[in-house]
Formats: structure tokens, C-alpha cells, sequence
């Protein structure tokens, strides 16, 4: 048992044929509750309860299936999936517990697939909408978001705040187990910066082929780091970005804070005087770059510029 899924799209639709939610940054489940047993089952279609004790319920001899996404908020009070990774793969109750006291989880169900034995998957789901809304969940841990009749807005006021994007939903779509529909759409955020490149890696395999790039934002205190950046450089780009590169090589790294051992290990540091655009999902915690992807080199912006 997996969840449907939403299609890539590049504009969010248009008409009284389609409901649009905020698009969660977060873990995607199905939660199964029947008589005294509740299963959470991840996108993979495993069962992950015990990573979840926050979100695990007390039996009530309901019977119920609802999808959702667990999110839970870093420290600018945002959804963001990087502060779940270490709850994610827990398989320890003791560790699970632990961490659900440090960083608590918040189910946010979207959809209702089954209730009381009645299987709803086939109706449409404004109906499933309004059979959610009716019921008592158990707060805080599960929440029931609102939709939106205007896409637009939407759109705008997540941007605003920070969040992820949205989810688009034509109002009659039937839910159909593992299939990535066209009757739902998403639109996730992508911003695009200006930031300097303070160092760069090989690409795996090689000693002198550049892969990826290490890049700050000039702060105050220094040049900070940012993230590394890969997907977008390859051929061409590499070669003429690491020409570029060559002959700024330093010893030390030029970032005024720590980076990650996973990323300093077997960077060669740079000078930081060269600028590129980066596109990025939303950044938050730490400031660090989500599934970043390079654009190019700014030669009209220097470090002073940012």
C-alpha cells in the first residue's frame, strides 16, 4: 500500500474544478488505524511506527485510513524535512522517544481513504474532504489542513512565509493507490541567489575533474557557508568553471564557520572571489541549500557586491 502521488507542474491551475494546499516539507505516511493497532506506513511501504511515538495514538476502536505528511519545525518555526532526518530511520522505542522529546512531530492529514470499514477511495475527494473535516482527531499530534479555493494566493503567501509550494487537486479525483496522478499537481519554491565559492571537489572517481563547488554568503562575521552545490555542472561547465578555480587554490578553507566533514573531505580550498547563481528550494535551517542546482558564474557581481 503506497500513496498517490502528485505530478510536477510548472503554473498552479486555474477554476472552481480544483482545491489547492500548502505543500508540506515533510515525511509523506499512511496512517492505518483498525480496532487496537495503528500502522504508519511510509512512501516506500514500510511500517515506521516505532519512529513516531508522538504520532502514534491511543486505540479507540475506530477504523480508519488517512494520508498525511508528518513535518515538524526548525528553529525559524518552518516545516523542514532536514530537522526529521534523524527520526526517520529509528528502529530503537528508547532512541525514538528520545529524539520525539527534543524535536515533537505534528501528523498533517490531508486525506481520508477508509472510515469505519467503508472503503472512500473511490469517491471524490471533496467528499473524503468533508468526511475528514467531520471527524474528532486526536490533537495536538494530528491536524487537518485547510484548503484553498485560490491557487494564486496561495502561491504568493507561501512564498512569503517561507514554506515549500503547493499542492493542487482537481475536487472530483478518485485516490488511486502508487500512481503518480495528473489530477494532482505541485509546485514547489525555487529561488535563486548570488553566492561565492570558497572551494571545490573532484568528481568521485577522479582527482582533477571538478564536481561540485563549496559556497558561503558574505555575513558580518565572515564568509559563512552555504552548501555544495553539484547537479547542474558537468562537461563543458566544469571545465571552464575549474580553469577558473585553478589558480585561486589556498590551504585553508576561507568559510568563517565549520563545514561539514561529508563536504571538506577532499576539497581543494579557493580563494573566495568568484560569484555564481545557485537555484534553490527555500533555505532555513542553518541557511543551508536545499537540492541546490548551479546557473552560472556572475561576472559582473564580486563578494563586496552581496
Amino acid at each position: 500500500m503506497r500513496p498517490m502521488l502528485a505530478t510536477k507542474t510548472a503554473t498552479v491551475p486555474t477554476g472552481a474544478a480544483w482545491t489547492h494546499e500548502v505543500k508540506w516539507d515533510g515525511v509523506r505516511i499512511l496512517a492505518d488505524l483498525t480496532g487496537d493497532e495503528l500502522r504508519l506506513i511510509s512512501r516506500n511501504g514500510n511500517q515506521v511506527a516505532t519512529a513516531w511515538p508522538d504520532i502514534v495514538v491511543p486505540p479507540d476502536g475506530r477504523d480508519l485510513l488517512v494520508d498525511g505528511e508528518i513535518i515538524a519545525l526548525n528553529e525559524s518555526g518552518l516545516p523542514d524535512f532536514r530537522v526529521l532526518q534523524d527520526r526517520m530511520h529509528v528502529r530503537k522505542a528508547v532512541t525514538a522517544a528520545r529524539l520525539a522529546e527534543r524535536v515533537p512531530a505534528t501528523y498533517m492529514v490531508f486525506d481520508l481513504l477508509r472510515l469505519d470499514g467503508r472503503d472512500l477511495t473511490g469517491e471524490p475527494l471533496e467528499r473524503r474532504r468533508e468526511l475528514l473535516a467531520g471527524l474528532d482527531l486526536p490533537r495536538p499530534t494530528w491536524q487537518a489542513p485547510e484548503g484553498y479555493d485560490d491557487g494564486a494566493m496561495l502561491l504568493e503567501a507561501t512564498r512569503q512565509q517561507g514554506l515549500e509550494g503547493v499542492v493542487s487537486k482537481r475536487r472530483d479525483s478518485r485516490y488511486v493507490f502508487g500512481e503518480r496522478s495528473p489530477h494532482w499537481l505541485k509546485l514547489a519554491h525555487r529561488l535563486r541567489r548570488s553566492y561565492v565559492v570558497g572551494g571545490w571537489r573532484p568528481q568521485e572517481g577522479t582527482t582533477g575533474r571538478l564536481g561540485a563547488v563549496l559556497v558561503g554568503e558574505p555575513t558580518a562575521a565572515g564568509l559563512a557557508y552555504r552548501g555544495r552545490v553539484g547537479s547542474g555542472i558537468g562537461g563543458a561547465v566544469a571545465r571552464v568553471l575549474g580553469g577558473l578555480l585553478e589558480p585561486l587554490g589556498r590551504a585553508d578553507s576561507p568559510f568563517c564557520d565549520e563545514v561539514p566533514r561529508v563536504d571538506a573531505r577532499g576539497t581543494h580550498w579557493v580563494d573566495p572571489v568568484i560569484v555564481v547563481d545557485v537555484d534553490t528550494h527555500h533555505t532555513s535551517r542553518d541557511q543551508r541549500l536545499r537540492q541546490p542546482s548551479y546557473q552560472g558564474v556572475r561576472t559582473d557581481l564580486t563578494p563586496e557586491d552581496l
